[in-house]
């Protein structure tokens, strides 16, 4: 991945990205990517440079139900796809790349895309 980053501008907008399949053997992101990258997504966490996560709050069930099932929709159309947990005025999700067991560019680009969702 380190590679595939740096060839294209790292700080091209996120949103404007697809996810690529990820192969085993494949190295996951390095903390330096992993801090440049999460300039595009500050509201994410990094958790123990492995995954990113974040929680939301939703008036009721019906609004969080309505996020995750965009979540999810969008999850299949990147064939990326994050954890969800989710109940009454809340959601969280947490995701990384199981092929190279860490981060890839494909979290963050699910990460900037999920935060669409709450622009409007």
């Amino acid at each position: 991945m380190l590679g595939y980053i740096y060839k294209y501008n790292i700080m091209t907008e996120l949103t404007t990205r697809k996810c690529i399949a990820c192969e085993g053997g494949m190295p996951h992101l390095m903390a330096n990517e992993i801090e440049e990258l999460h300039k595009q997504v500050p509201q994410w966490e990094i958790e123990d440079w492995h995954e990113l996560k974040r929680r939301l709050k939703f008036k009721n069930f019906a609004e969080a139900l309505a996020f995750v099932a965009k979540v999810g929709t969008l999850a299949e159309s990147e064939n990326h796809h994050p954890t969800i947990k989710f109940g009454w005025g809340f959601a969280e999700i947490t995701t990384f790349t199981h092929a190279v067991d860490g981060l890839s560019e494909n979290d963050f680009i699910l990460a900037a895309k999920i935060n669409r969702f709450l622009e409007k």
